[in-house]
């Protein structure tokens, strides 16, 4: 089960207090009023709306035979599910020391394996071919090293595996190579790699995860170490974001 799952899971267990299989329709029609309606008014909003409508019918259909929106546990779900599909919504993260307000939207990533919420103002999501990047909306001046964060699945290679792989290649690439378990900002496994302690010595973190079906996402950053509580704090909100949609 992938952690989006999870969280559809847990709502619905915690908020589920009776069940209805007569108000069907009604349900779906609240839940479309919650989730469509309301956003398609503002006209920015109306392009995000097919991004969501996927992973919500799932949702959704489990919810219409749970409860009936008239609950107080009814409401509190729809308010969960709004929370975890808005197209767009606003995080805190902590930049250079001080918390900032951040409007993030939601982007689908490459053949829809994935979810991601980006701050637009500052970047942008480029689908290849291989694997998507997420890299400066305007170009950097040329004094800058690379800014960017490149997302790729390997479905047929395991974690373990790429693991092996990249510790390899980076030590011949970083003259520091650091590796390690985490949980934050993604459940799976960290490697960090830096070459030198200059403003503009490069930095990576690549983020080995699994893909929940035998493969590997292997997430990697790139920005330089000034940049490294600006950009690198930034990539690791929009991290936090990131789910797997199976």
């Amino acid at each position: 089960m992938n952690q989006l799952d999870k969280r559809v899971k847990k709502e619905i267990l915690d908020h589920t207090e009776e069940t209805s299989s007569t108000l069907k329709d009604e349900i779906w029609d609240h839940i479309d009023q919650e989730l469509f309606q309301t956003k398609s008014r503002r006209d920015k909003k109306v392009k995000k709306k097919s991004k969501v409508i996927p992973i919500v019918i799932a949702a959704a259909a489990g919810v219409m035979i749970l409860f009936s929106t008239q609950t107080e546990s009814g409401s509190a779900f729809i308010k969960q599910i709004k929370d975890i599909f808005v197209p767009e919504k606003e995080i805190i993260q902590s930049i250079e020391g001080s918390e900032e307000e951040t409007d993030v939207n939601l982007q689908e990533g490459k053949d829809s394996e994935y979810i991601i919420y980006i701050d637009e103002e500052r970047y942008k999501l480029v689908k290849g071919e291989e694997s998507d990047f997420i890299t400066t909306k305007e170009p950097l001046e040329e004094r800058y090293p690379e800014v960017s964060m490149e997302i790729k699945q390997y479905k047929d290679v395991s974690p373990e595996t790429m693991i092996s792989t990249l510790k390899t290649e980076l030590a011949s690439e970083y003259t520091k190579v650091t590796a390690e378990s985490v949980t934050e900002p993604l459940d799976g496994f960290k490697l960090h790699g830096i070459s030198g302690s200059e403003w503009d010595s490069p930095v990576t973190n690549v983020y080995v995860i699994d893909n929940l079906n035998g493969g590997s996402f292997i997430i990697t950053e790139k920005y330089f170490l000034e940049a490294a509580e600006g950009h690198g704090a930034r990539f690791y909100a929009m991290l936090q974001e990131f789910e797997i949609i199976e």
